[in-house]
């Protein structure tokens, strides 16, 4: 991890490049941590999981 802010995607982005730009800024697969939220959420009750989305789409601001 480099000293880069958390920022969300514009290039790979599916809905608003959240996950895209979380797993930009942890060295993570992309893929890998869209498979990992969506079990996560599913095992959840989905509503959660929704929720922490939304809710870091509205506080990630997007890379410029």
């Amino acid at each position: 991890m480099d000293n880069r802010p958390l920022q969300r995607s514009r290039q790979d982005r599916m809905i608003a490049g959240v996950l895209a730009g979380l797993a930009e800024w942890l060295g993570w697969d992309v893929t890998a941590l869209r498979v990992a939220f969506a079990i996560i959420s599913l095992l959840s009750s989905v509503f959660p999981g929704i929720l922490v989305y939304v809710v870091l789409w509205i506080l990630m601001p997007e890379d410029k």
